[in-house]
């Protein structure tokens, strides 16, 4: 079953993009309706927005290798998008990210951003950690 996860934090709310956990393919997907408060000056989907919502994706994707909820954080380490084509204003765009490799402390991911005609907007790779979230956890 398909848990959406929509206005959780301020990106989320500012944005207006929406995490899709629970895929059977073990993958958290991101979706952004594009308007014209996302486009650049070009009218043509933001290239900081398009790697926003390919990194909440990978993030999300982390999440899911420890916890089926989605939940747990992770820190981007790294990350590098190329962009292929423009989206427009009225499309839908999402972005679906896998885990290609890894270990223990850091994973690695890829993903890519298709708009609702299923043309390539932009893919990108990261590397990303889970956080500490108490201090029991810094200590180790």
């Amino acid at each position: 079953m398909i848990e959406i996860i929509e206005a959780e934090t301020g990106a989320q709310k500012t944005l207006g993009y929406v995490l899709e956990i629970g895929h059977e393919d073990g993958s958290a997907r991101c979706r952004l309706d594009v308007t014209e408060a996302h486009s650049n000056r070009h009218g043509v989907l933001h290239g900081g927005i398009a790697t926003t919502i390919l990194d909440n994706a990978m993030g999300a994707t982390s999440s899911l290798t420890v916890d089926p909820k989605g939940r747990t954080p992770f820190l981007t380490i790294s990350m590098s998008t190329q962009f292929q084509a423009p989206a427009h204003a009225g499309k839908r765009v999402t972005a679906t990210a896998r885990v290609t490799g890894g270990g223990r402390a850091l994973l690695y991911l890829e993903a890519t951003l298709v708009d609702e005609d299923d043309r390539l907007i932009a893919t990108s790779i990261g590397v990303f950690k889970r956080a500490r979230t108490s201090r029991t956890e810094e200590g180790r």
